[in-house]
């Protein structure tokens, strides 16, 4: 009798107790995060913790939410409140990016800001639905597919919105080779696919070391709100492209990015408790930004099809849509859809243009929500 009241008594203190439908749920889409992530390899270096942290966040009695104060992720979480991985995980960005396409063709950077026409419809069409401003603002920078940008903007303007923000942002820049090709295809003709661009000029050291110096001096003194993102992204490009600084350089693409996207993807996955998720405005939430990024990328497809116009068919208009700052899965998706139409097509090297363009245009366009809203 004894060994089975220990027994009933281990039972009552387990986790089974208290799961509820609503953790099952929760925990069922967790494991299909982790299938999209495991075996159709969608941005599996997001999508994999981001759905552990899910899963840990929905097991109940573990103590492991980004809510539970004093917890192992709740800790790890205040690098996402206080603003801190967001930059870190530009630095990271900055030292791996080549901006060597996008001084070749210049012209490509309109269609990294027409990229960002999702961000301020969806900014309109939640304010329609009833959210504040801060709110509106939060949800619209989902259409920038940019997972950092979407957490630093949200932390500041409505921070009760972060769980379901940037659990739709990284989500949606992980389904991006689902997402993209067919609005792709919807606004393009087989002939506008099929146009094999010029081959891009060479970019000298010179141009690639004062680029990043001219943009932080140029975006920080017109929009200080950029600053964080911008700074932290050039910043980290100066390392690659200096030369002198080889072991920041491979620290800041490598072992620092790294250790940051572990936590703040781990820790974003365990804000998507039960309580706080499942809500009539996680739904709309999601739903909002899935329009912001088919826009983003409507927006950058349909500024390629001008271009196309303007420069007498010498644009692909397939490379406007990795103007969203999915770097760079847009580009490969481009890349991928323009090869179908022309076997000898090689659109990489274009795309990333406008693709390294929306990193720039997302944070900018963040800043000015910031200045307008914070």
């Amino acid at each position: 009798m004894t060994l089975w009241t220990d027994y009933l008594n281990l039972f009552q203190q387990s986790g089974f107790v208290l799961l509820t439908w609503k953790h099952l749920l929760m925990i069922g889409i967790a494991c299909l995060l982790l299938y999209l992530a495991i075996v159709k390899q969608y941005e599996p270096l997001l999508l994999l913790p981001i759905a552990f942290g899910v899963l840990l966040a929905n097991l109940p009695g573990s103590g492991l939410s980004a809510h539970n104060e004093g917890g192992l992720i709740y800790w790890f979480y205040q690098g996402v409140k206080l603003g801190i991985y967001p930059p870190l995980i530009f630095l990271g960005i900055g030292a791996m990016t080549d901006f060597g396409p996008l001084l070749a063709n210049p012209k490509t950077i309109l269609l990294g800001a027409a990229a960002q026409l999702g961000i301020f419809l969806t900014f309109l069409g939640a304010l329609f639905l009833g959210f504040t401003p801060q709110e509106a603002g939060a949800i619209g920078i989902i259409g920038g597919a940019d997972g950092p940008t979407a957490i630093l903007t949200t932390s500041i303007l409505a921070p009760h919105l972060l769980p379901a923000v940037a659990i739709a942002a990284y989500s949606y820049m992980a389904l991006v080779p689902i997402i993209q090709p067919p609005i792709m295809k919807l606004l393009t003709t087989e002939e506008e696919r099929a146009v094999v661009m010029d081959q891009l000029r060479e970019v000298s050291k010179t141009e690639k070391i004062v680029f990043p110096i001219a943009v932080t001096i140029i975006t920080v003194l017109i929009l200080p709100e950029a600053g964080p993102l911008i700074g932290m992204l050039m910043l980290g490009n100066l390392f690659r492209e200096a030369g002198v600084v080889e072991r920041l350089s491979k620290t800041a693409a490598n072992e620092l990015i790294n250790i940051v996207t572990i936590m703040l993807a781990l820790s974003v996955g365990a804000t998507a408790n039960a309580e706080t998720f499942l809500q009539l405005g996680t739904i709309k939430i999601i739903v909002l930004g899935l329009i912001a990024f088919s826009f983003g990328t409507a927006g950058g497809v349909i500024f390629g099809k001008v271009m196309h116009r303007l420069t007498g068919g010498k644009v692909n208009p397939l490379i406007g849509a990795a103007g969203v700052s999915a770097v760079p899965m847009a580009a490969r998706v481009a890349q991928k859809v323009g090869k179908e139409a022309n076997p000898t097509n090689f659109l990489l090297m274009h795309a990333m243009g406008p693709n390294v363009a929306g990193v720039i245009g997302s944070a900018v366009a963040a800043g000015i929500l910031i200045a307008i809203l914070g």
